[in-house]
Order: structure tokens, then sequence, then C-alpha cells
């Protein structure tokens, strides 16, 4: 089967939700306006259900089938929110809010999921249940958890739970996937080393905070390099360093730093957990000062169930001609969350020859949409084929 005929004709309306979508970007939680949108298109619809403020801002529809004998219901879900930067593109939908772009694509996986519910509203081919699921703060607000811990899986019975996302560098259309972990667990670190300042002319009567940050990023390097399997995966990145000072000859009384690590494992998570605080604590006491340390678990790894990896690798294949083998990512992904409460998996799609995820020239690939709308309405169709 591949792309279905009814989404190439809905590809213009698709689009024209898509890209005012993207000209409106929300961050984090306060998706009101994408919201309201989502909302209104699945009333259009005529979805049997649509429940807003799951997840604080997260929206709910639910289409049931022309039976339901089987008694399954099927998750569908898309992020809505966008990141917190300013657009490069030059596009005439470029972004109207200053400070907030859609530069990962959250706009086009909500469109792709409107464009599904709409069809599967038409059509009711299937024997069951669908539950399309329009999340707010997958970059780094945890909505994913948020909406599970409103209750969201027990409250429609939802079974499985399918997610996708757009992949630059991969064929426009073309899917790829892996069984098992794919995504990272995305945790945060911040350790404030304190010393004693003073003139930077008097070193010697000082306990230079500076010198001893700068052995902790460098000690920090060893957990991946000596401490960690070699054939395990672990990133350990100091992303900011900042003093409490400003001035060019005062030696600071601390020192700031902040990063992340990023792991594939719950044992590589403990390790580099471990192991970060005995580093900074203990280099910054062999240096005559000390160390505080603040570590923050945030999105755990995000682990595909492999039965049903297998059959949405499948569905790819009958709609785009194949489905390739997907790296790991040591990127993070909320949809984790559900994947923890609900059986289900993640994929990406092709989004071509385009600039990266993050990037502030990013845009979206229009073209992607039918083979995301109709691996999303196949997984429907087979997974729960009409009595």
């Amino acid at each position: 089967m591949p792309v279905k005929n009814r989404f190439a004709e809905l590809l213009p309306e698709i689009t024209e939700w898509r890209r005012d979508i993207h000209e409106n970007p929300e961050i984090l939680f306060e998706t009101h306006r994408t919201s309201a949108l989502v909302a209104e298109k699945l009333k259009e619809f005529g979805c049997d259900e649509i429940v807003t403020g799951i997840g604080r801002t997260g929206v709910v529809g639910v289409i049931k089938g022309k039976s339901d004998s089987s008694g399954k219901v099927i998750g569908l879900r898309a992020d809505m929110d966008a990141l917190p930067m300013n657009e490069e593109t030059g596009l005439p939908y470029a972004s109207k809010t200053p400070g907030a772009m859609h530069a990962c694509g959250h706009d086009g996986h909500t469109a792709m999921l409107l464009g599904a519910a709409k069809y599967l509203s038409e059509t009711r081919n299937f024997d069951g249940t669908v539950v399309v699921i329009f999340q707010p703060a997958e970059e780094g607000g945890g909505g994913g958890k948020e909406m599970c811990d409103d209750g969201m899986m027990d409250r429609w019975n939802i079974q499985e739970v399918y997610g996708m996302h757009n992949w630059p560098g991969q064929p426009v259309g073309r899917f790829a996937i892996r069984s098992g972990a794919f995504f990272a667990a995305t945790d945060l670190f911040e350790i404030t080393v304190t010393g004693r300042g003073g003139h930077g002319a008097k070193p010697h009567e000082t306990i230079d905070p500076t010198v001893t940050a700068a052995q902790v990023v460098t000690m920090l390097q060893t957990i991946a390099s000596r401490n960690a399997d070699p054939v395990e995966n672990i990133v350990v990145s100091v992303t900011s360093i900042e003093s409490s000072s400003k001035a060019f000859n005062v030696i600071p009384q601390s020192v700031h730093l902040k990063g992340t690590v990023r792991t594939m494992s719950p044992e590589m998570r403990d390790l580099a957990e471990t192991r970060l605080t005995a580093i900074a604590e203990q280099v910054s006491a062999a240096m005559g000062g000390s160390a505080e340390v603040r570590y923050q678990r945030n999105y755990p790894v995000m682990v595909n169930h492999p039965e049903q990896t297998e059959f949405a690798a499948e569905v790819a294949t009958a709609v785009s001609g194949g489905c390739d083998e997907a790296p790991l990512v040591m990127g993070g992904e909320d949809f984790a969350f559900m994947l923890e409460e609900r059986p289900g998996a993640y994929i990406l799609v092709g989004n071509g020859d385009t600039a990266a995820v993050h990037h502030p020239e990013y845009n979206f690939t229009d073209e992607a949409i039918p083979a995301g709308c109709s691996w999303w309405a196949e997984i429907v169709e087979r997974r729960m084929p009409a009595a």
C-alpha cells in the first residue's frame, strides 16, 4: 500500500494548517493558540470526544471505528511546542513571534496527525478506538510525563502508543526505526566550585576556583574515556562556565558549571551521576576548595518495544517502499514516558536535505506530509482491521 490518495488530496489543506502553526509558534506549555486550533479541527472532523487541558495544555481526541468487537485502543501522539530561538529562514510564513521558532518540526507533526485524524474520522474503517494525542512541552518541559500523570493512559484504556519525528538527512517520506534503546536519557547537572577569592596579582593568597573548575571540566571527560565500558554510549558535556567575578584582576569566590549527561542504559546513568559527583567534590577538595553538585534526572532512555517496532517498520515499508535501520540518537525525547507506560514504537520520517533540527534555518518539508499521515492511518487500519 503506497501513500493513501486521500492524503495527496488533503495536502494543500494540511500544508495550510502546518504553515499557520509555524507562523505562530508557542513554547513549552504555552501552546494555547495551537491547542485551541487542534481542538477546533477535531470538532470539525467529528471526533467522538475531545478533551483539553490534559497535561496542562494537551489535547486528546477520540475516534471510534465502525465496530468495537476487538476492544483495542491505540494512541497516536504528536508534539505541538516550539523552541526559544529566532528564525532565520526568510520564509513568507516565518515566525511572527520574536524568540520562538518551530525549529524541530513539531508544526509538521501536529499537522500530520490532524490529517490522519480527519481521514480516520471520515472513513472509520477499523475495529476499535483511536486516541489522538497532541502534547505540549516536549522541548524540555516533560509534557508527555504530565499527560501520563494526568491519567491519560488509564482514562482511555490506551493499549499501545505510536509516535513520529521528522529527520533531516533521510530521504523525504522514507522511514527509519530501531528496536530497543533509541533516544538517550538527558540528565542535567550544575556544579558550584567555591574557593577563596582575592587579587589577581596575589594568587598565593587565594584558593582559585577558576583553576579548580578547569580541572573538574577536564576530569569529567574521564567518565566516558576511563570509567564507562568502551562499547557503551555516554556523553558528558560541560556547556557553561560562569564566574562570580566580572573584573580582569579579581580571582572569584566561586565558579558555576552547567552541562548535560546523555546515556543509553540505567547502568550508565547511575555510573555517570556517581562519578560526576565524586570527581567534582574530590578534585575541589584536593585543590583546597569545595563543590556543590546538583544532578537532575530528566528524560529517561526512550525504548522501542520489539513487537510494535517490527509492526511499525512493516507499515512504513508498505507506505514508502522501505524502512531503514535508524542510528542511536543521543538527543532526548519525552515520548519515552509514554513508552514506559504502554508498549509502542517511535519512528523517523525523512525530511530531506534540510538544515538540522534546532537550527535557525530549519524548516519542515511539506512533501513528507502524505507519507506521515499514511503511516499513522495505516497503523490503525492494520492493527485494528475492520470486522
